[in-house]
């Protein structure tokens, strides 16, 4: 089993989703645990490089975990943004 550590804004982005999409966001963090190459391997996305991150998906793609930089929704990039930012 593998360590999940998060990025210490993290706890700010799941502040931020609903306590439905907070549970289901938890249970594929638990997922990760046990395999990690559950998720996708990015490069640039819209100029914004991502490149050695990976992510996965939650609720039908509407929130995305960027390992483990970012959890947040998709509308307008904003998952992308804070992971840019954040490296």
């Amino acid at each position: 089993m593998y360590e999940v550590k998060n990025h210490p804004l993290v706890e700010e982005d799941l502040k931020e989703l609903d306590h439905s999409l907070r549970l289901l966001v938890f249970k594929k963090l638990k997922k990760l645990q046990s395999t990690p190459e559950l998720g996708e391997a990015f490069g640039n996305k819209k100029n914004l490089d991502l490149s050695g991150m990976y992510r996965v998906y939650v609720a039908k793609k509407k929130v995305r975990i960027v390992y483990i930089i970012a959890i947040g929704k998709r509308e307008e990039m904003e998952v992308y943004k804070k992971a840019s930012q954040r490296r």
